[in-house]
């Protein structure tokens, strides 16, 4: 026998490793409930020995046969190889499990397939729909045992009540309150969609936060805060600062020409004196509560984010309900001024933005690709109060007054 190096033949715990990974990608679980998702036996890969290993390896060999034969409910298939100096041999050529139940046992799930199978069977009961969901994600399923019966409960109470009108925490199930539902919005949702008929679901609803929208629940009012920047633009009340459900906010009737919004409380609360104009206190990427507010498409509205590439994405959102929307001090030259204050963006947004204008969309693409500097912020409640006051004397030169009739 020569030094050479040992070649890398399959080893029992590559074997059992090719069984794993049938069990995390679900496989096995979803051969418990489909004669279809695997044929049995299953040929595993094995890679074997070659005739001139017999020669250059031939203890090594050896040792490899007698470690594969001791392998429990893995069956080997062998081959014989005439070898000229070592004569006759047999070799593992192919390995196999023969049922579903030798490889479940070999990866110590029996009893988690059975569970499985009980939370199929009760899907099933509720609704046949359901099923699709757990063959692509039997493993999720098998997390949510302890609350299944409840989630199905859930599914069952809205397939008899489809957009029920009613706040979640009027549903009245055993076992089940506002809280439950609420942390399981995101498995519901899909769950929902597969049960309920295509009118009872809200599709222009996405993502968590509009579960109740979605499905026809009543949510809580959103709530608009908003600043008069000048006396008597609203009559009879006792604070400038006001707040108001995004329904009455959307009829309001106000002689203003301009619309600031600012994401920064300081900002809002502090933000100068303007004739004809209010601030809102921004949402973040939430402006659902503004969209109804027709009035405020009439007029000049102007957007005070931060510096960065969150703060072009938010404004780039806001653009998608209000078009006309300007950016205030979002420009290089702001900046540039308060180089003292830049400060870094912890997770900057890459995605390409459609509705920046040219010079916002070049500010963009140098912050996402860190031309000017490494994951660069200037957050808004940084820029000098003199600087503000400055823009605002040219913004505030237009004289357009809003019809909101």
């Amino acid at each position: 026998m020569t030094n050479a190096p040992q070649p890398r033949w399959t080893t029992p715990n590559d074997l059992q490793d090719q069984i794993a990974r049938l069990w995390t990608r679900g496989d096995l679980l979803r051969a418990t409930v489909d004669d279809a998702a695997l044929h049995w036996p299953l040929r595993l890969s094995l890679k074997a020995p070659s005739s001139s290993d017999l020669a250059e390896h031939f203890e090594a060999v050896r040792a490899w046969v007698n470690q594969l034969q001791s392998l429990d409910r893995i069956h080997l298939e062998w081959r014989e190889v005439v070898h000229r100096v070592q004569g006759r041999q047999r070799l593992p050529s192919a390995a196999w499990i023969s049922t579903l139940d030798d490889a479940l046992i070999l990866v110590g799930q029996s009893a988690a397939a059975v569970r499985f199978q009980g939370l199929w069977a009760q899907a099933a009961a509720i609704d046949p729909a359901l099923l699709s969901w757990l063959r692509q994600r039997p493993l999720q399923a098998l997390d949510l045992d302890t609350e299944w019966t409840r989630l199905l409960a859930v599914v069952r109470w809205v397939q008899q009540h489809p957009r029920p009108g009613c706040y979640l925490r009027e549903v009245d199930i055993p076992g089940v309150d506002s809280k439950f539902i609420e942390r399981h919005r995101g498995v519901l949702t899909e769950w929902l969609d597969l049960s309920l008929p295509a009118d009872a679901v809200d599709t222009n609803a996405t993502g968590v936060a509009q579960f109740a929208q979605r499905f026809g629940f009543r949510d809580k009012p959103q709530r608009i805060r908003f600043r008069l920047l000048a006396s008597g633009l609203l009559a009879d009340l006792p604070s400038s600062d006001v707040t108001l459900d995004a329904n009455s906010f959307a009829g309001l009737k106000l002689p203003v020409s301009q619309v600031f919004i600012t994401e920064n409380e300081t900002n809002f609360l502090a933000f100068p004196p303007v004739a004809q104009a209010i601030v809102i206190f921004g949402a973040g990427y939430g402006w659902q509560a503004l969209a109804t507010a027709n009035w405020l498409k009439a007029g000049e509205l102007y957007y005070w984010g931060d510096i960065d590439t969150h703060g072009f994405a938010i404004l780039d959102q806001l653009r998608g309900y209000f078009p006309h929307t300007q950016s205030l001090l979002m420009d290089r030259d702001t900046l540039l001024a308060h180089r003292s204050h830049w400060t870094e963006e912890p997770q900057p947004a890459r995605h390409d933005l459609g509705r920046l204008t040219p010079s916002e969309a070049t500010l963009y693409d140098d912050l996402r690709t860190n031309r000017l500097a490494s994951r660069l912020r200037l957050e808004q409640e940084r820029v000098g109060f003199a600087w503000l006051s400055g823009r605002l004397s040219v913004v505030i030169g237009h004289d357009q007054s809003w019809s909101t009739d």
